[in-house]
């Protein structure tokens, strides 16, 4: 018996959990999804970069990960909204709540994407009824949750995710081993699954442009050019499933995020503000379930698919998102090298225990006090009025506003968290 496994990606995540709550929630009449917009950052300033796209933005040739003001250059009437992260978190739980009601399976990869396992299908089910029973789970996502999602469907992890990459929104795509000559090899080689820019480059030097001529190239050639990379990306072009890792962190036991940055990460500080992010997800989520962590992992995968990861021990349990972060910046920096691009990076937390007691120090005491005091005040203030509500200063630092989407102070009627002295101490650790 074979393994069907469904790849379920929410279409353009961000913009889409954030038009969805504008317009069911709040009453508006406008849907984001339907006029060229996206989620990034400041209107007035115009700062951040494109985190998520509508399919009329598209539209105007914007792209995830450019610069908004390039990206208003080419549609001027672009609308631009902040993120939400509370509401993320909440739209992501609530996707993984509704897989799991069709398998125990469920293997997520970011906040906006998860595979789900189905064993022994072929037998009990055939390739139709699985089919039928995607577009089954798709709508009934869009009816429940309000959002779309594309479905990858394959007997792998790598071929279902390529396959709910083929054409988006709201679409099933199969992409079983025999349909792999026809539909994955005409496509660009830049189109393969963890084919950065500088692969992409080194192929076409090679006069590889189609993940077809890669997959019938000459495997030493490949390995003399590109090492170890080549050999991956090449199994990848075959047919090959993902390396274990790639897909197994956020099935292990705890809380964790990870993302596929939009761009290479190539210094610290843009390191440090992704992780931020991350940590607030994570924070959101242990104190949502009154639980506390005592490790804190990082893991990064770089361009050249070199994957490592370490944690740490925290001297006493914590929910708190500033703790957390510190660990994670700490970790980093023995984890990198600074000098090659990290495509992936993921932060997870182990060593659950609820109702876990505080083991306190002088020096900390007051510190902790307040925090967690702050931390569990926003997490009600957002889940009243919405991520917009608060958000944090280091946001607005020129110096990661142009890849954070960075909110206006003054524009904002909203509490601003200072942690621009965090950030310093994670420079000096």
């Amino acid at each position: 018996m074979r393994t069907c496994i469904f790849h379920i990606d929410a279409n353009s995540a961000f913009l889409s959990w954030s038009a969805a709550y504008r317009v069911n929630i709040l009453g508006e009449k406008q849907d984001l999804r339907l006029i060229p917009s996206i989620v990034g950052g400041d209107q007035e300033k115009r700062h951040g970069i494109v985190l998520a796209k509508s399919t009329p933005a598209k539209k105007y040739g914007i792209k995830t990960g450019e610069a908004i003001v390039t990206a208003r250059q080419k549609c001027p009437k672009l609308v631009v909204v902040p993120p939400d992260y509370g509401l993320y978190v909440s739209a992501s739980r609530a996707l993984i709540e509704k897989l799991r009601q069709y398998t125990d399976q469920v293997i997520q990869y970011s906040i906006d994407e998860a595979w789900a396992v189905f064993d022994g299908y072929e037998k009990l089910y055939g390739y139709g009824q699985m089919v039928k029973l995607a577009h089954e789970l798709k709508e009934e996502i869009k009816r429940e949750l309000g959002f779309t999602v594309n479905i990858g469907i394959s007997t792998n992890f790598l071929l279902s995710k390529m396959a709910g990459d083929f054409s988006k929104p709201d679409k099933v795509h199969t992409l079983f081993p025999e349909e792999i000559e026809k539909k994955m090899w005409p496509l660009p080689v830049s189109e393969l699954f963890f084919a950065g820019k500088a692969t992409t480059a080194k192929l076409h030097r090679l006069g590889i442009y189609t993940i077809g001529e890669l997959a019938r190239a000459d495997e030493d050639m490949i390995r003399a050019h590109l090492k170890k990379p080549g050999e991956i990306i090449q199994g990848y072009a075959k047919g090959k499933d993902l390396q274990p890792y790639m897909f197994t962190h956020e099935a292990n036991k705890g809380y964790g995020n990870s993302l596929t940055a939009p761009v290479d990460i190539v210094t610290e500080e843009y390191a440090w503000h992704l992780m931020l992010s991350l940590c607030e997800t994570v924070g959101m989520r242990l104190r949502s379930d009154h639980v506390k962590i005592s490790v804190v992992s990082v893991h990064i995968t770089t361009c050249e698919f070199q994957y490592a990861n370490k944690q740490m021990q925290l001297l006493t349990p914590t929910d708190v998102t500033e703790e957390i972060y510190a660990a994670a910046c700490r970790i980093f920096k023995k984890l990198w090298d600074k000098r090659t691009p990290v495509r992936q990076i993921g932060v997870h937390t182990s060593k659950v225990e609820s109702d876990a007691g505080r083991q306190y120090n002088l020096f900390d005491l007051q510190r902790y006090d307040r925090l967690e005091i702050m931390n569990r005040t926003i997490d009600k203030i957002r889940e009243k009025y919405g991520e917009d509500a608060v958000f944090r200063a280091s946001f607005l630092k020129s110096n990661v506003a142009h890849m954070s989407g960075g909110l206006d102070k003054e524009r904002r009627s909203g509490v601003t968290l200072g942690i621009d002295v965090m950030n310093e101490k994670v420079r000096n650790l």
